[in-house]
This record gives structure tokens, sequence and C-alpha cells, in this order.
């Protein structure tokens, strides 16, 4: 007998690990996050509305266990992971090679944002919810959440180089 609940948060725990990894940058702590969304998930398996994405109200459960987590360790004092060095890989090719180069600066970038830029970054972006779903999860107006993600783009574009576009409308610039 299938359990549709169940599957489907066996289906996002790759997400739900990304998601929790983009919030405190430790693989570690990634995969407690996890662990407690999933407790907490099960134990109120009988709130979820199977009318609304899954995915969503997982991601809201685990940034409300972060922030509780976050707030836990500010009176525990500063703690240190022995385990934050990079694992060496074998690059072949120039393709490759600059792949990973950009990967990396893409990655530096995002992690330059302010949090609240980043959180809006990772799940529009990467977990593809939609601006009202993100904006939901991180408990904020979705003119905030527009207005971050554009900020952020903007932030990520200029730390990588990019050439941005000419204005869309520069004959109204002075309309605004």
């Amino acid at each position: 007998m299938s359990d549709s609940f169940a599957d489907g948060i066996i289906t996002l725990l790759p997400n739900l690990r990304r998601f929790a990894i983009s919030l405190c940058r430790s693989a570690d702590t990634a995969d407690d996050l996890v662990q407690i969304t999933v407790e907490r998930a099960f134990a109120a398996r009988h709130q979820f509305d199977p009318d609304t994405r899954l995915d969503a109200w997982l991601f809201r459960i685990l940034r409300n266990a972060w922030i509780d987590m976050t707030r836990r360790s500010k009176t525990r004092g500063t703690q240190i992971d022995i385990d934050d060095a990079p694992d060496a890989s074998t690059v072949d090719g120039t393709k490759v090679a600059e792949t990973a180069l950009m990967l990396k600066s893409a990655k530096a970038a995002i992690d330059a944002l302010p949090e609240n830029q980043r959180d809006v970054i990772m799940l529009i972006c990467v977990e593809e919810l939609s601006y009202k779903e993100a904006a939901t999860v991180l408990d904020t107006p979705i003119g905030t959440v527009m207005s971050r993600l554009a900020r952020a783009r903007l932030a990520i574009a200029k730390k990588l180089g990019i050439n941005q576009t000419a204005p869309r409308s520069s004959d109204n610039e002075g309309d605004r």
C-alpha cells in the first residue's frame, strides 16, 4: 500500500537538503535540519492541506527549524565545523575547468548576498517555487519577494561581471 505523503517527502529530500545547505552552509547541519523537517512534517501531517504544494509546506517547516536552531546556537556560543574542507576533484579539459570556475564564482556571489535575498534566490531560482509560494514560505509580501529577487539578480550579475541590459524604458525615467 502506497503512502503518497511519505512518497512525496522522499521525493523532495534532495530539494530540502539543497535549501538547508543554502541556509546553514554546512552539510552536517543541513542533514540535521532535513531530519528535523521530516520529523515535524510527520508529526503535523494532519495539518497539511493536500490541495497545496507539499514542497512549499516543507520549505516553510525547514526555514522555521533553521530559525529555531540559530536562536538556540546563539546561547551555546561559536561552533566550528571541522569538515568544511572541499573535496578535491579532478578537472579534465578546458570547458570543465571554466564551468567549475563559473559555478564557484556564482556560488560565491550567492553566498555574498544578504540572507533575505539569498533565501529568495534559492526558493525561486533553484527550488522553482512561484513568487506567491516563496512569499508564503518566507512570511513576507509578494512585492518584497519580487524586489529582493531583482536586487539579488543584479548583485549576482555585477559580481560575475555580466553586462546588464539597458533599462527597458529609458524615455520614461522622468515619470518615476
